[in-house]
């Protein structure tokens, strides 16, 4: 749980409170009998910096990158799943496949 996260959690905290904030102002504005234009100026500031925020979390807290280079060893799989049951290779693309005049390599 490092700054990214906290920063992350602390955006969408500010994001409910701006919605929170905008249901406020709706509920007073339908008291006053006014129309609602728009939220105010001090939730578009705080939807702006929760956006930031969350961006920023967004960006900063996934792991590391891994290559998708074909001869990395750090991609190699070593071993086939246990249940082979669910690998099927005769499907319908081979039928609709030589529907339209292509074949497959077999």
């Amino acid at each position: 749980m490092g700054l990214g996260f906290a920063v992350g959690v602390l955006g969408v905290l500010i994001l409910g409170h701006a919605a929170y904030s905008t249901i406020q102002y709706r509920g007073l504005l339908k008291i006053m009998e006014e129309e609602f234009s728009g939220p105010p100026m001090n939730v578009v500031l705080e939807l702006l910096l929760a956006f930031l925020f969350c961006i920023w979390a967004a960006l900063s807290v996934p792991g590391k990158f891994l290559p998708i280079n074909p001869d990395s060893e750090e991609n190699r799989i070593v071993s086939l799943p246990d249940n082979l049951d669910f690998m099927i290779f005769n499907h319908r693309a081979k039928v609709s496949l030589s529907e339209i005049g292509l074949k497959l390599k077999h």
